[in-house]
């Protein structure tokens, strides 16, 4: 197939999914490496691209509530959560019904499904009139990328075509709620814990049991770069003189977390582009989108 670069042609996206083709598609979270659910061999050649895993389940994006009920079996908890957060940076594992293949879930009986904001991927759902898979575009385990141009580093002419939304409004991936007999935030996003127990009326548990869902690995969002944590910029500043001694360092922080998540990939990134050996990285509040940031860190920062 012939790969087209970058573009804002929704049409053209949407003929190269239908004709088995796999495209960069902007979501408001991160871009995300697209293919039609039923094409086997698209969905297969995601996983060759990105190097993921074939067990590693994916996330099927669907373009209403009606449409991911045909994917998905919804009970109360998780009709009161879509309806409240969809369309939005919400993913939710449900029990799958007999239309997804094994391929999607890696043989597991669950089934990842949100509705994007993002006004591209919006329109592109409803021309292809599909479920479409699209973790993030990036190689597997690295950072995820929040531009078409991240993408086009990162895979090239392994994709077929590039969709440029601009750069993605939120920053981190989607929070994910397991909602089957088992009520849980498998991955923090910008949908924090607390909104959902709002919604719901319930309490989330802990998380816990083997991974099922994007983002669950311990190691992942990784950068080249050694990245360290640390509580406060003091501590930062303090890690930095000792340490820039030996290595080229520099410090990630932003006090305000909203700006934090939507910078976060693209400073990792850049950090790797200007060969620092050391990221140190000051955690984020505790609240809001606060927790995903700390959750996507932790990850970057495990087994170096």
């Amino acid at each position: 197939m012939t790969t087209h670069g970058i573009t804002t042609d929704v049409s053209l996206a949407a003929e190269i999914l239908r004709s088995g083709g796999i495209i960069g598609l902007p979501t408001e979270t991160v871009y995300g490496l697209a293919a039609l659910v039923q094409h086997e061999n698209a969905v297969h050649r995601i996983f060759d691209t990105k190097g993921r895993p074939r067990n590693h389940p994916l996330i099927i994006h669907v373009s209403s509530l009606e449409e991911a009920k045909k994917w998905g079996v919804f009970n109360g908890t998780a009709i009161a959560l879509a309806s409240a957060f969809w369309p939005g940076p919400l993913t939710l594992l449900v029990p799958r019904t007999s239309l997804v293949p094994d391929w999607v879930t890696g043989g597991r009986e669950t089934v990842a499904l949100r509705i994007p904001s993002h006004p591209m991927a919006r329109l592109l759902l409803q021309k292809v009139s599909d479920g479409v898979v699209a973790p993030s575009a990036n190689k597997f385990g690295k950072v995820s990328p929040t531009t078409a141009e991240h993408v086009l580093a990162d895979l090239g002419d392994e994709v077929d075509l590039i969709l440029d939304g601009g750069a993605c409004e939120v920053g981190v991936e989607s929070t994910i709620v397991e909602c089957t007999d088992s009520f849980q935030i498998l991955r923090p996003g910008k949908i924090a814990s607390d909104d959902i127990q709002h919604v719901v009326g319930r309490d989330l548990s802990s998380t816990t049991g083997p991974s099922r869902a994007p983002g669950m690995l311990d190691s992942h969002y990784a950068p080249i770069a050694k990245v360290l944590i640390v509580d406060t910029l003091e501590e930062a500043e303090e890690l930095l003189k000792s340490t820039a001694t030996s290595s080229s360092c520099r410090i990630l922080h932003f006090d305000d977390a909203t700006v934090y998540a939507e910078h976060l990939y693209s400073e990792l990134r850049d950090a790797d582009i200007n060969r620092f050996d050391v990221v140190i990285a000051v955690r984020a509040t505790s609240e809001g989108i606060g927790p995903a940031i700390n959750d996507r860190l932790a990850k970057a920062a495990a087994g170096r």
